[in-house]
């Protein structure tokens, strides 16, 4: 028993610890810029499910040389009577390895890894386990934090040749799945039984892409 919960706490350490060692390099890249500029977010999202949120909304950053990078934050709702009242925030970063070009205002990004944090907040969302009523390991993850993993596709559309517009570049449209910690570990103990449901969630969301040159 002892054993498991061990492997099961270098799992969740391997998880967090990626996705921060992740996460601070991107923003450790960001902060590279000099002007006022590199304040103003490249991107604002709106986003339905995904773990992040019954409805989630956020800005974002461009990051690199190619803009192949991105790291966003986010705010997300579960109302009530979805499983709430929640409030979740977000740090995630994406990256676009290649695209493909339909034509010379549409291209598909077809597989963008990503990683995410998200931190649910409440009295009732501790980061740790209550340590008077639970004796250390019964329960090994964070009620509070959760790292996930993610695999998005995305059809961006060139507002610039098709509206004429000068601040809004592009015009996204995306489907991310992603899976967690918490679930990873519950399909390996429970010997792969459970769907690819229970453990793989979709968000679908909208992305508008900024142009303050």
């Amino acid at each position: 028993m002892e054993r498991s919960v061990i492997k099961i706490s270098n799992i969740r350490s391997g998880f967090y610890l990626f996705s921060l060692l992740i996460i601070s390099t991107v923003i450790s890249q960001r902060a590279k810029g000099q002007s006022i500029k590199a304040l103003l977010p490249e991107s604002a999202a709106l986003q339905y499910a995904g773990s992040i949120g019954y409805l989630s909304a956020g800005v974002g950053y461009d990051l690199f040389k190619n803009n192949r990078g991105a790291l966003e934050f986010r705010y997300g709702y579960v109302p009530e009577n979805k499983g709430g009242e929640l409030h979740i925030v977000t740090a995630k970063f994406n990256y676009r390895p290649f695209e493909i070009n339909i034509n010379d205002w549409a291209k598909v990004y077809p597989a963008n890894p990503g990683v995410f944090i998200s931190y649910t907040a409440g009295e009732e969302w501790e980061i740790t386990w209550d340590k008077d009523q639970y004796v250390k390991g019964y329960y090994w993850w964070s009620p509070a934090i959760r790292p996930h993993v993610s695999l998005s596709t995305e059809l961006s559309l060139n507002t610039k040749k098709l509206l004429h517009s000068s601040r809004i570049k592009s015009l996204s449209i995306y489907s991310e799945f992603n899976t967690n910690e918490l679930y990873f570990v519950s399909q390996v103990k429970s010997g792969g039984v459970l769907s690819l449901g229970d453990i793989i969630k979709l968000g679908i969301g909208v992305r508008m892409n900024f142009d303050w040159h």
